[in-house]
């Protein structure tokens, strides 16, 4: 490493050629070249740079109106899907308001049809226990009217005789007549 040093050292040294010679000092050297260097770019790099920079500048403009556009657009969707939204809302709640009332109607409607079933079914009831009854009473009145008449008939030819049944036949006979007399 000390080898190098000294030969940049050394170059430094070196007697100058007259009015026109390299100046060794590398320090001092590649301030003046940096500077012409970046004078000269800038000089004839400024319309280059002015236009980059130009051409980026309406790129980020251009972006960002893009973006503004898209944000409104976006902005405007959501509005729409908002609207949409309450409108859907307000009609799902008026059908599940329509449909509770449907359905308490109907249950309503149900109740009353049960209600009314259950009143004709009750009256149907009572319409067949009471012809079951009348049917049962008026078997028994035949059975004992059967059973009397029986009763009768055997106490009549028991206790009759010709003359008596005769008799009786006659009394009938005249007291159907006394009623079609005083019907005519």
């Amino acid at each position: 490493m000390k080898n190098i040093t000294d030969s940049f050292v050394s170059l430094g040294h070196w007697p100058s050629a007259g009015s026109l010679g390299f100046n060794t000092d590398i320090l001092a050297t590649n301030l003046i070249n940096l500077s012409v260097v970046l004078g000269v770019l800038i000089y004839f790099g400024k319309g280059v740079l002015n236009d980059l920079l130009d051409n980026r500048k309406q790129r980020i403009l251009s972006t960002i109106r893009n973006s503004e556009e898209l944000r409104r657009g976006a902005v405007e969707q959501l509005e729409r899907a908002r609207a949409r939204l309450r409108k859907v809302e307000m009609e799902a709640d008026e059908y599940r308001r329509n449909g509770y009332s449907e359905i308490e109607r109907e249950k309503v409607n149900l109740i009353n049809a049960t209600s009314d079933s259950l009143e004709r079914l009750e009256n149907y009831k009572n319409e067949t226990l009471h012809f079951e009854q009348q049917r049962t009473i008026n078997q028994v009145r035949q059975r004992v009217f059967q059973q009397a008449l029986q009763g009768a008939l055997g106490t009549l030819n028991s206790c009759l005789n010709s003359e008596l049944h005769f008799r009786t036949i006659s009394a009938n006979i005249g007291i159907l007549r006394a009623m079609e007399e005083i019907t005519d």
